[in-house]
């Protein structure tokens, strides 16, 4: 599979690992940055990779920040991205399977090397499962359309 890596100085330290990881177990990874440590903004990243995977050019993109949560703020703001935090490799399972989530956001100063490990293979590895989810991901998706102007129910009152 084709994945687009990137992180900014706070992910950096787990890149090379999960990028040699990757490549080691077959993968084809792209490295969009950044190339040292060095303080960095995380928005230039996540917009690289989120716009490298909508474009075709991946099939799914990993991001490695302090938290996770700057990386997929911004990523999933890219049209046809389906970006989250991810903490443990149940939930990532959860996010293919669900969401048919196509960015992965991890922490890399909270979760060790070894869980976004298992993060990234169950991420790698589960499929979409498709059926009712569908539905849900197509409406999530419709978001992105500009001329979308949203389900336009009234609040319940509270009293």
């Amino acid at each position: 599979m084709k994945i687009a890596m990137a992180s900014d100085h706070a992910g950096f330290d787990q890149k090379p690992a999960l990028v040699a990881y990757l490549a080691g177990l077959g993968h084809e990874v792209v490295d969009m940055g950044p190339a040292s440590a060095e303080r960095c903004d995380y928005p230039d990243y996540a917009d690289k990779v989120a716009r490298y995977v909508a474009a075709g050019g991946a099939e799914r993109g990993i991001l490695i920040c302090g938290t996770g949560i700057g990386m997929a703020i911004t990523a999933d703001k890219v049209s046809g991205i389906r970006a989250a935090v991810i903490q443990t490799p149940q939930f990532a399972h959860l996010f293919r399977e669900h969401n048919d989530g196509n960015v992965l956001c991890i922490s890399g100063r909270f979760t060790s090397l070894a869980t976004n490990k298992e993060i990234v293979d169950e991420f790698l590895a589960t499929e979409f499962g498709g059926g009712r989810h569908e539905g849900r991901v197509a409406k999530a998706m419709r978001e992105d359309d500009p001329g979308f102007q949203g389900v336009g129910e009234d609040p319940i009152p509270v009293r």
